[in-house]
């Protein structure tokens, strides 16, 4: 098999957890930088992390990296990479997105038209053909511009891999399902521990702890760009990939993860999405005001996105909510509590400070992930009526 250098970018700020996942996946790291995660692998790498990776926001299959200080380096530079061993004479091929951070070439659209034509005179050399049909599987490019070094990838993901495909249902400011699932793995909570959202919109966090719990592989329902690259990747590897992850399903597994919020058609919204992603037996969902929520069991989570301000007309609700969150935190026994938001006076509001503080951006917005932590339940066998 061919070995890849394979670039998955993420949530910045949360780059250690994509590592671990792809080193559970048993691939070797190869790069870590600030939204990126580069490691190598074969074409069984490319199905694989697709469909089994939570945080990643894609799979990039990275055809060359190299340095790009005039438009004249980035041609001879695109023009050097071996086009024609991903892309077939029929292929259809464009540069999908191009971006540019602290580097000399900062117009992308140049980039992309400049990267377009030297690739097609390479491949013009490689196929001696003077046209191109692209009337074949797509190959999407993506070029990162970062102080002047030139990353160039073919996008093996298509849609990005927050689009699990069940969340249909939406609510105003969602949570993405990469984020939300990262976000999660962050924490100490494990399945067999009880998991709140008393915010829980359109059920992003419940959704995923659930997944998580039943070991639904995120993208077992879903297609990907690259399932049409036959070329090279063998159909065969995408179905080992799916059935791998069907086998690996527990939806027995027992549960106790919540999800309430005051608006009923968030609380619609989220049981439609759970039904999708097949959870729904797992999550128990209700309309419920935040200071109604209490919870008589131990060593439990809250792990949520509350508001945090996003309108003008918001803001001057916010200390009295955080003050509510706290005081529903303080009556909880031994609980945990792990919120995202970029409320500045959070902590402030919450009455104490947090164990932990991540800086996380939830899409451009700058947030941070605060962990308030409760004490560890004790082991089972010492004591087995701790719930």
């Amino acid at each position: 098999m061919a070995r890849f250098e394979l670039v998955t970018p993420c949530h910045f700020g949360l780059e250690a957890v994509t590592k671990r996942e792809i080193e559970g996946l048993g691939y070797d790291i190869t790069r870590v930088e600030d939204g990126r995660v580069t490691f190598s692998g074969d074409e069984e790498a490319v199905c694989l992390s697709n469909v089994f990776l939570r945080s990643a926001e894609r799979v990039l299959l990275q055809v060359g990296r190299f340095r790009a200080e005039t438009f004249d380096e980035l041609f001879d530079g695109i023009r050097a990479l071996p086009w024609e061993d991903f892309i077939p004479e029929h292929g259809k091929f464009w540069v999908t997105k191009a971006s540019s951070i602290k580097s000399k070439l900062y117009s992308p659209s140049d980039v992309q038209s400049i990267a377009k034509k030297a690739m097609v005179e390479r491949l013009k050399e490689k196929y001696h053909i003077g046209h191109f049909p692209e009337d074949g599987a797509p190959y999407p490019v993506r070029i990162f511009m970062f102080k002047d070094e030139a990353v160039v990838t073919l996008d093996t993901s298509g849609d990005s891999l927050h689009k699990r495909g069940y969340r249909l249902s939406s609510v105003i400011a969602p949570l993405s399902e990469t984020l939300a699932s990262a976000l999660i793995m962050l924490t100490p909570w494990k399945p067999g521990r009880i998991l709140c959202d008393p915010f829980c919109g359109s059920g992003t966090f419940p959704i995923e702890a659930a997944m998580l719990a039943a070991h639904i592989a995120p993208g077992m329902s879903r297609t990907f760009t690259a399932q049409q690259w036959t070329n090279f990747i063998p159909g065969k590897l995408w179905d080992d990939a799916f059935e791998e992850a069907r086998d690996m399903v527990n939806p027995d597994i027992e549960t106790d993860i919540q999800g309430y919020d005051i608006d009923g058609s968030a609380v619609r919204a989220a049981r439609e999405n759970a039904r999708r992603a097949g959870v729904d037996s797992l999550i128990h969902f209700q309309q419920r005001p935040l200071e109604e929520f209490h919870h008589p069991k131990k060593y439990g989570f809250i792990i949520t996105n509350p508001p945090y301000g996003e309108r003008m007309e918001d803001k001057e609700n916010l200390p009295a909510l955080y003050r509510q969150i706290g005081e529903v935190y303080a009556s909880l026994d031994s609980w945990s509590l792990c919120m995202i938001s970029a409320y500045g006076d959070a902590e402030k509001y919450i009455g104490r400070k947090a164990d932990k503080k991540r800086k996380v951006y939830n899409g451009m917005i700058r947030t941070d992930f605060y962990q308030f932590m409760g004490p560890k339940p004790p082991k089972r066998g010492r004591e087995a009526n701790w719930e």
